[in-house]
């Protein structure tokens, strides 16, 4: 299977308990994606895979890149990326708007950057960088939202087309995120989506959220710990509206259900891509 191969339809989070599910029944299922931390040391779990590749597109979703660090890249971790992504060829290879690291130490959470034409800068260098150094396009995943910075002059949208515009990079658009932080900041979730450039969106994620109460005030948490809810069905069917139909993935992490689970959410979202595709279709 050749890297040119781009993934197409709806597709799951691939996490170890079910690697081996997969291996014996191959799923019908149109691609996988997997979290590039957890293949960057070898053994078992680069071989197996390497054998899930061979049947499947693959795309690789990093969470330890630190994009927003103001201390640089860590050179180490992006060798690890580049070696990864040679050997097993994904389709896709995409990273969070956030950063991680600060003096050298990790800090295990995708945390957020303030929108300002500096933070601006810092991402746009550390992405060209990486697609330089992996020589390929990388996609860029908007962040779920607990708070709001005081000073933060650019909108969200507005932040990721301008990376995309000035890196060549492309977004990742985590339909289920802007709903998350939709909620916790009063913003218009689909006026969000309305806002970035369609042409840029190459890919979309789904996942469940949890809501917790905080003082009588709800906070939605981006979990990925359930089933897609229904209101982030609604907001992904005016996604595929306003980008036509992206290939998309199904994320689950936390309180992990049986491979079936991950199968229905993913052939639910088929179901809209298709509808989308022959109303695209129809159009022209």
């Amino acid at each position: 299977m050749g890297l040119s191969e781009a993934p197409a339809g709806s597709g799951i989070g691939l996490r170890s308990p079910h690697v081996v599910e997969v291996l014996a029944t191959r799923p019908a299922v149109a691609w996988l994606e997997v979290h590039a931390e957890n293949y960057m040391s070898g053994g078992p779990a680069i071989r197996a895979l390497e054998a899930i590749r061979r049947d499947y597109p693959v795309a690789i979703h990093g969470v330890g890149l630190s994009l927003g660090s103001a201390d640089g890249l860590a050179a180490g971790h992006l060798e690890r990326l580049a070696t990864l992504v040679d050997r097993i060829e994904p389709a896709l290879v995409s990273e969070h708007l956030s950063w991680s690291t600060t003096g050298g130490t990790y800090l295990n959470h995708l945390l957020p950057l303030p929108y300002t034409e500096e933070a601006l800068d810092v991402v746009c260098a550390h992405a060209g960088r990486v697609q330089d150094r992996l020589g390929r396009r990388l996609l860029v995943e908007n962040p779920s939202s607990y708070l709001r910075f005081e000073h933060s002059p650019i909108g969200e949208p507005e932040f990721l087309n301008e990376l995309a515009r000035r890196t060549g990079c492309r977004l990742l658009c985590d339909v289920n995120n802007v709903y998350v932080s939709g909620r916790n900041l009063g913003d218009d979730p689909a006026a969000y989506l309305d806002r970035l450039e369609p042409a840029a969106v190459e890919e979309i994620h789904l996942a469940g959220h949890a809501v917790n109460d905080a003082d009588g005030r709800p906070i939605f948490i981006d979990d990925h710990g359930s089933r897609v809810a229904a209101e982030v069905w609604r907001l992904y069917a005016h996604a595929l509206a306003r980008f036509g139909p992206v290939p998309t993935l199904v994320e689950w992490d936390t309180d992990l259900p049986p491979l079936m689970v991950l199968l229905e959410e993913a052939a639910t979202a088929g179901a809209m891509l298709r509808a989308t595709h022959d109303d695209h279709a129809r159009a022209t």
